[in-house]
C-alpha cells in the first residue's frame, strides 16, 4: 500500500472523530500550525471553514460525478458533456461486451475510483474490480470531512476514452473561481505517465510562480485556442457560489466539462510561496 492511501485509510478509521477537531488536527499535520476557523483569511482556512458552516443542498448534486451533468446541461448546454455509457450500481452489473475497445470507469462518490481501460482486451479484471469494488464501499466524506461528498449515492459510470490529437493527452484546465469569477487557474499534465505537473495562470495566461504539490512543467504549455469560451462556461457554472473549482477539458478544438470540486486538494495542501495562500483567500467572501 502507498504512504498516500495508508494515510487515506488513517483518515477513514478516524470517522468517529467531530468534524471540527478532524479538521483541525489534520490541517495541523499539513501546516504545522491550527488554522483559525473563528476568523479565517486564507485560503484553506476558509475552504475548511465551508465545510463546517455553508452546507447548500445544491452541493451533494456538484460533487456527484453523474447527477452534475443535469446541472451543467440546464446551465450551458449538453454538447459540454462527455457522453455517459453506462450508470451501475455494482461492478458485476457492468456488461463489459457492450462497452468499447477503450473507455473509462468512474465512481461517482469520491475522487479515487478511477480506471482508465485502454484496451479492454487487456485489462486485468481483477485488479480493476478489486479498486472498484473498495471504492464503493468508501464514504468519501470521512476522508477530508467534505461533507456534500456524505449523502452521494454509490454508483460507477463509463465514458469514452479521450486524448487530444495535438498533446497527446486529456489536459485538465482547472479554473479557480470566486462568486463566478475566474481568477486564476491551474493546468495538469502529464497524468498518463505517473508524473504528474501543475502549472498556474492569471485569466491573460501567463504563467504564475506557483507550486502547490506537483512540480512544474519542463515544457511551455500552450494557451488553450478556446480560453474565452472556457472563461464563459466557468462563470455560468460557478455563479452564486462562495468558491467552486471548474474543471474542464479542450480536446480537438472543443470544450469538455469535466467536474467541479468545493474543497480545491480538500483545503489542506500549502502554496510555494505561501503568500498566495492569503492572496486567495482574498477572494472568498464569507457570511460570518
Amino acid at each position: 500500500m502507498s504512504s498516500n492511501r495508508a494515510v487515506k485509510k488513517i483518515r477513514y478509521v478516524l470517522k468517529w472523530m467531530p468534524d471540527r477537531l478532524y479538521i483541525q488536527l489534520n490541517y495541523f499535520a499539513h501546516f504545522h500550525r491550527f488554522a483559525n476557523l473563528v476568523k479565517p483569511s486564507t485560503f484553506n482556512e476558509k475552504l475548511n471553514w465551508l465545510k463546517l458552516h455553508d452546507h447548500n443542498p445544491l452541493y451533494t448534486q456538484m460533487a456527484d460525478k453523474y447527477a452534475v451533468k443535469a446541472l451543467v446541461e440546464s446551465a450551458v448546454g449538453s454538447e459540454y458533456l462527455i457522453p455517459t455509457i453506462g450508470v451501475w450500481n455494482s461492478f458485476d452489473e457492468i456488461d463489459f461486451d457492450s462497452l468499447p475497445q477503450s473507455f473509462v470507469l468512474k465512481c461517482t462518490h469520491d475522487s479515487e475510483g478511477i480506471v482508465i481501460i485502454r484496451d479492454k482486451n487487456n485489462m486485468d479484471k481483477k485488479a480493476i474490480k478489486k479498486k472498484i469494488t473498495t471504492a464503493l464501499k468508501q464514504n468519501y466524506y470521512y476522508i477530508g470531512r467534505e461533507w456534500p461528498y456524505k449523502n452521494i449515492k454509490p454508483r460507477i459510470i463509463a465514458e469514452p476514452f479521450f486524448i487530444d490529437d495535438e498533446t497527446g493527452e486529456l489536459r485538465d484546465y482547472k479554473f479557480l473561481c470566486f462568486n463566478g469569477l475566474p481568477k486564476l487557474l491551474f493546468v495538469a499534465s502529464d497524468r498518463g505517465k505517473d508524473q504528474v505537473k501543475f502549472d498556474f495562470f492569471d485569466m491573460r495566461f501567463k504563467h504564475l510562480s506557483i507550486r502547490q504539490k506537483y512540480p512544474n512543467s519542463l515544457i511551455t504549455i500552450k494557451k488553450p485556442d478556446r480560453f474565452d469560451e472556457m472563461i464563459t462556461v466557468c462563470k455560468k457554472l460557478a455563479e452564486g457560489i462562495p468558491h467552486v473549482r471548474v474543471d474542464l477539458y479542450e480536446m480537438n478544438g472543443k470544450v469538455y466539462f469535466g467536474e467541479l470540486t468545493l474543497y480545491h486538494f480538500g483545503g489542506f495542501v500549502p502554496f510555494q510561496p505561501e503568500e498566495w495562500d492569503k492572496r486567495l483567500g482574498e477572494y472568498i467572501i464569507l457570511n460570518i
